[in-house]
């Protein structure tokens, strides 16, 4: 398969070229279309990997034909770049762009598709790998899948190859139970290597550097265990608030939207054993086994290791932050979560009495996702009156977002006195370091789909277990109401009972993050 490499420093890399493909997106009308599929599949396209027989097929209710959609495409995405050298490559590009109109549960929809498609590939089916993205509300799936089943279109036309593949968005599910039927739903048709659940957050840079930073340094996985790791935090927040989504979130709320899926599986990333080799089985079995080794929680567990929030009013600068029952679209007595900080151990050799310190929430001081690891304290410090000024903890800091890093704090002499110490920081940017027009996270993603490598997708058995860990949390959160409920100010780093989850084992929460 063609590939693009080159060589860094003493390292080596490589980027494959996708194989000639179909990409379909249904719900193309729609605002991930525009705002991420569009523009990551244009970002291949400039990066010379996206092979040139490559078509894309856009698919939605609204009526368009083949130019409209190019036109439409042109107004919102043409605009947003920035030299008119990548505004010539878009032209160019939207010539592999096409339209097909219809319902989601109607015949006639997937028989236009169906002879769009054959148009469209030509003599070279059999060859041709097609992709279709799923962009749609999830209460969809079924309907569209088994429509596409009933019209052949995900048949194999090679036996023993997966070349027909569907991606689908989070949710998946919003329980057991109902992950459970969606996976029964997916597989009357599809078989599992066909399915790619898709989590974006997977795809950047920092979090793929985790599985590097952990099994291609010495240096770092010998001390990666509870006899060095005092513990380690995990932070995704936003200073937003639901925005236009607050009837998907009623329905959801913090901890089906964001533990569920990004939360665990950065989790399993950082504490996961070393995969016996960097494929997808390899690395997606040691995922499971480390949910399989969290601890779960009984009924009173649940109100020592979890707080839930909600965010109220607030005003500063000047600037009116509303709360989260005035938002539009939310019920006035909703007891919906829009913060959640969890402490959860994993018992195993490795973690055996490491606590893990996760929270995400909307509408906090600053947007910012990271995972901290702190180590623990020297045994003796012979600088001092160590008693009355302990040494700071060395803390390596993976930055996920906005600054996609890392940092590692240590401490050493400062200039001057004879006995002068600071905590001093190695800090590492992506963006200061790499002049590259790297692959965003969704134009991986996309990218993978269509080379048939399922790394950074999601395989149903990590979704079933994340559901057997957290629905019980759920289940005990709906029966209590707002009893347990804490409020917090839009625009501060949620309530307080998150800061004495973490203070009652000794620690703190990284609120300068």
């Amino acid at each position: 398969m063609a590939g693009i490499s080159c060589g860094l420093g003493n390292g080596f890399c490589q980027e494959l070229i996708a194989p000639a493909s179909t990409v379909v997106i249904f719900g193309a009308s729609g605002d991930l279309t525009k705002r991420k599929l569009i523009p990551s599949l244009f970002g291949l396209y400039k990066n010379g990997l996206l092979n040139d027989e490559t078509k894309i097929i856009g698919c939605a209710r609204t009526k368009m034909d083949d130019e409209s959609f190019r036109e439409k495409m042109n107004n919102d995405v043409r605009g947003t770049l920035k030299s008119q050298k990548e505004k010539d490559l878009f032209d160019l590009f939207t010539r592999k762009l096409f339209y097909v109109s219809g319902g989601y549960g109607e015949d006639e929809t997937y028989g236009k598709l169906s002879s769009k498609i054959e148009q469209l590939e030509a003599e070279k089916y059999e060859e041709m790998v097609r992709v279709y993205y799923l962009s749609t509300p999830a209460n969809l799936y079924e309907t569209i899948v088994k429509n596409l089943g009933a019209a052949g279109l995900v048949d194999e036309p090679v036996p023993g190859e997966t070349s027909r593949r569907v991606i689908i968005e989070k949710p998946f599910g919003f329980d057991s139970e109902s992950a459970n039927k969606l996976d029964q739903e997916l597989w009357s048709v599809l078989k599992e290597d066909q399915i790619y659940r898709i989590d974006h957050y997977l795809a950047k840079e920092t979090v793929q550097n985790i599985l590097m930073l952990r099994f291609a340094n010495m240096i770092f996985e010998p001390l990666w265990n509870n006899k060095y790791i005092d513990n380690i935090q995990i932070t995704v927040s936003e200073s937003i608030g639901v925005e236009h989504r607050a009837g998907f979130y009623e329905q959801s709320g913090l901890l089906r939207d964001m533990f569920q899926n990004h939360m665990l599986v950065m989790l399993c990333l950082v504490a996961m054993e070393p995969p016996n080799s960097f494929d997808a089985n390899s690395i997606r079995n040691e995922k499971v086994k480390l949910l399989n080794s969290i601890r779960s929680w009984s009924t009173d567990d649940i109100n020592e290791s979890f707080v839930r929030g909600q965010y109220t009013y607030s005003k500063q600068d000047g600037e009116e932050k509303y709360a989260y029952r005035d938002e539009e679209g939310v019920d006035k007595g909703s007891t919906t979560e829009t913060f959640v900080a969890a402490k959860l151990f994993i018992d195993n050799w490795r973690w055996k009495g490491v606590p893990f310190f996760l929270r995400s929430g909307k509408r906090l001081a600053k947007r910012s996702s990271e995972i901290a690891i702190t180590f623990k304290e020297i045994p003796h410090s012979i600088f001092g009156n160590s008693d009355s000024q302990p040494l700071s903890p060395n803390v390596l800091v993976l930055n996920v977002q906005p600054d996609e890093g890392v940092s590692l704090s240590f401490n050493a002499k400062k200039p001057g006195p004879k006995l002068c110490m600071g905590n001093l920081s190695m800090d590492f940017k992506y963006s200061d370091v790499f002049d590259a027009d790297n692959t965003d996270a969704y134009g991986r993603l996309l990218l993978d789909s269509m080379l048939g490598d399922q790394t950074l997708f999601i395989r149903s058995d990590f979704i079933s277990k994340a559901w057997e860990l957290l629905t019980p949390v759920l289940k005990q959160w709906e029966k209590q109401g707002e009893d347990k409920l804490k409020f917090y100010s839009s625009g501060s780093w949620g309530p307080r009972a998150a800061d004495s989850l973490i203070e009652k084992c000794g620690g703190k929460w990284r609120n300068d993050i």
